[in-house]
């Protein structure tokens, strides 16, 4: 069982503090619920269950809940408990206004992951984010292309860089997508502040608010959140093994009217996010018929390319970058902080994108898009790369045996950065007790587009070979079994 003994002293309630216990332990779901911890929809701890995990008495916990109620953060549902409210209703429009664009529900919790990544230096290492930990990158590589491009800096510095970003990057990205059978010239590329700004870039650009987005699922809960933002109506598609469910994503187009049919499918084609499995031929061939006979453009979102062999197949490859525009970054490989990232792009389409990037960014940096040029050139980055493999390679196996032998299984094969585990119990009560034990999960719940009890969550090979937090994880199970 976990109890409050079991916490870490700074998380545990104080029955020395000014506060009393039903103020310290409303305040503390509050908390939770205000930074999207706890999501809409999710169900508090059982009055009985909160009781035992925090050492005090049923009525403290009814009374903290009555306060969370009268807050209008929670609600109380007969002979089921009480759940997290969701977002108050739009107000209807006015008069002679039209209603506002359909949005598809904000996953919960997504910003949660985007804030859990910045972490003070030598921070404990959480297993539901989604960098390498800072030891495994190459800091002097970074510093020493930093001042290589310095010192050849000349009153380019003093400016503006190139809207499509710099020439000199653009064409050693042009060859470095060769190696995964991608034939693009460096006009076909424009440079983002990262993988996520390119994707956003080509959102804005090929769609408007209302539109029809088909997306993986299960999917990056990042990518839900910024469509919902952006006002498009999500469609999800099953995501299996090999690539997404053919027969549901043709339903799901047909089931459309005419006017409304998707315009866009966002996927990940290698290295599956959080699957960790990659797109078979077959299926690529197969996804891009469907997108020709559909008039449907791709979105291939390429982040983790560094951590997987070139030769698995890329749809901009087989497509030859007519209906896909391909999107990656380096974050996951070299560092977050430099936030260079990249769009191919059919040549029809690269001027509109560029407009759009002017609109957000202006430009993107140059000084960081010259060191990564050096790093690309040099083979720097290809080098630190294959070392990164290296490191990945063992941290899964590592990670894998731990799960195993702590009790979870793997319901899709082990394979890149991440790990979808079966954990048995639901991950977002998992997650509550996990949070309060010091040690951040990422439920399955955030993997959907819409929300939805699961006991999968993913986890990070690389920062879960601590034997500690599957010791935890292994508590936190038990203290929930069985479920209430």
């Amino acid at each position: 069982m976990l109890d409050a003994a079991a916490l870490p002293a700074a998380l545990r309630l104080s029955r020395q503090a000014d506060s009393t216990l039903t103020d310290q332990l409303a305040a503390r779901f509050a908390e939770r619920i205000r930074q999207r911890l706890l999501a809409p929809g999710a169900r508090l701890p059982s009055v009985r269950e909160c009781a035992r995990r925090h050492e005090v008495s049923p009525t403290t916990v009814v009374a903290a809940y009555d306060q969370l109620l009268a807050q209008g953060l929670v609600e109380a549902r007969a002979q089921r408990g009480f759940y997290v409210r969701g977002p108050l209703a739009e107000a209807a429009p006015e008069p002679g206004r039209s209603a506002p664009a359909p949005r598809s529900p904000v996953p919960i919790s997504a910003t949660t992951l985007i804030r859990g990544m910045f972490q003070p230096p030598g921070a404990q290492p959480m297993p539901g984010l989604g960098t390498l930990p800072a030891e495994w990158l190459d800091q002097p590589l970074l510093a020493s292309a930093m001042r290589k491009v310095s010192a050849q800096l000349g009153r380019s510095a003093l400016q503006y860089g190139e809207p499509a970003g710099e020439q000199r990057l653009r064409r050693a990205l042009a060859s470095r997508l060769i190696e995964h059978g991608i034939s693009a010239s460096p006009e076909q590329i424009v440079t983002t502040v990262g993988a996520t700004h390119a994707l956003d870039i080509v959102t804005r650009t090929l769609c408007k608010p209302g539109d029809t987005v088909l997306v993986d699922e299960p999917g990056w809960s990042v990518e839900y959140a910024r469509l919902a933002a952006l006002g498009m109506r999500v469609l999800p598609v099953p995501r299996g093994p090999d690539g997404p469910d053919l027969a549901t994503m043709q339903r799901l187009i047909e089931a459309q009217p005419l006017a409304a049919r998707p315009r866009l499918y966002v996927t990940v084609s290698v290295l599956h996010n959080p699957t960790g499995a990659s797109l078979s031929l077959q299926s690529a061939h197969k996804v891009l018929q469907l997108a020709q006979a559909h008039d449907l453009a791709i979105v291939e979102d390429d982040t983790y390319a560094h951590l997987a062999p070139s030769h698995l197949p890329r749809l901009a490859a087989l497509d030859a970058l007519d209906r896909t525009l391909y999107v990656s970054g380096f974050s996951k490989i070299l560092t977050p902080s430099w936030r260079v990232g990249y769009i191919a792009a059919p040549a029809r389409l690269v001027d509109r994108l560029i407009d759009t990037k002017l609109l957000s960014t202006l430009t993107t940096p140059s000084m960081t898009e010259l060191a990564l040029a050096h790093c690309l050139e040099q083979g720097l980055l290809r080098r630190h790369a294959e070392r990164v493999q290296r490191l990945l390679d063992a941290a899964r196996g590592r990670s894998v045996e731990l799960a195993r032998s702590h009790g979870c299984r793997f319901a899709a094969e082990p394979r890149g950065l991440f790990g979808w585990v079966d954990t048995g119990v639901d991950t977002e009560r998992l997650a509550q007790v996990m949070h309060d034990d010091g040690w951040l999960i990422a439920p399955g719940a955030l993997f959907h587009a819409t929300h939805r009890p699961t006991n999968l969550m993913r986890i990070n090979f690389a920062t879960t070979q601590d034997a500690r937090f599957w010791q935890a994880l292994q508590r936190a199970r038990d203290s929930l079994r069985p479920l209430s």
